[in-house]
């Protein structure tokens, strides 16, 4: 099974040439995990390609990324961070895809310090951008912000959304976690709305096959369905092994058809994103 991962955060040391950004946020593990190491674990896992996303402690560079979709493109390609206060921003959507390996953007609004810029509308000109451009964007946003997101895609209809790890809190486990989740399913009639089920054993206090999260994921499933629902895994932060990621899915979801996999686990997420597979 062809299968690729919607979500992996590699990183470099932090170092006085290349810090970090100051901040509560800090990496997922002591040790960088580079491109390199992801590969092997990747290779291991049976993992054949994964989006890069960097993450919010490396600020809003993407050459880290950049530079491991150029060495491995048949493996790695890029949703990229943007500084939207930035000079220039505006004007770099129209050719953002063009930079080789960057298929689109991800955007975070889940914390106290981002959410005003999509709250009170100060990136309103990012979606009209976008969508004529043809640049997806996977967000990381709240439950609370799903009416925000649902009007975005009402009123632009070509404009690609995904909402990152079902839009869950990343501090509630188990049912507390999924309290709102009727929130995200309400903006499931929006057909360019679509969702990460990525970090799924984060936001839970079972252990592997992590049973306790599968009647959230039928609620999804039923919702969005098999071609709108993208697997990935958030690897850095997880505590199982990236197989057991795999295979929480493949092997121990009992409604899901050989054909669901198939889209879920990656043909999905790579057509959505213009990522061709590498049978098609």
């Amino acid at each position: 099974m062809f299968i690729a991962d919607a979500q992996v955060h590699v990183w470099a040391p932090n170092t006085p040439e290349r810090p970090w950004r100051a901040g509560p946020v800090k990496p997922h593990r002591e040790v960088a995990l580079t491109p390199e190491s992801l590969l092997r674990e990747m290779d291991a896992a049976g993992v054949h390609r994964a989006v890069l996303v960097p993450p919010s402690w490396d600020a809003d560079r993407n050459d880290l990324v950049l530079e491991a979709a150029r060495r491995h493109p048949d493996r790695f390609a890029v949703m990229g961070r943007l500084n939207a206060d930035a000079p220039g921003a505006r004007d770099s959507i129209a050719t953002w895809r063009r930079q080789p390996g960057m298929l689109g953007l991800r955007c975070s609004f889940n914390r106290a310090q981002w959410a005003p810029a999509l709250t009170e509308g100060r990136v309103d000109w990012l979606w009209e951008e976008a969508e004529k451009a043809g640049v997806p964007i996977m967000l990381m946003v709240t439950h609370a912000m799903m009416p925000i997101i649902d009007s975005i895609a009402g009123r632009y209809p070509r404009l690609k959304l995904s909402i990152c790890h079902l839009a869950l809190d990343s501090s509630k486990r188990d049912e507390e976690a999924f309290r709102d989740l009727d929130r995200l399913l309400a903006i499931a009639g929006r057909p360019n709305v679509t969702v990460k089920a990525s970090a799924m054993p984060a936001y839970t206090s079972d252990g592997y096959p992590y049973r306790r999260l599968h009647p959230y994921l039928r609620r999804v499933y039923d919702a969005f369905g098999p071609k709108r629902m993208f697997w990935g895994t958030d690897f850095s932060r997880l505590k199982c092994s990236y197989r057991q990621a795999v295979t929480m899915f493949t092997e121990e979801i009992p409604w899901f058809t050989a054909k669901d996999k198939e889209w879920i686990m990656g043909r999905g997420l790579c057509e959505w994103l213009g990522w061709k597979p590498p049978q098609a």
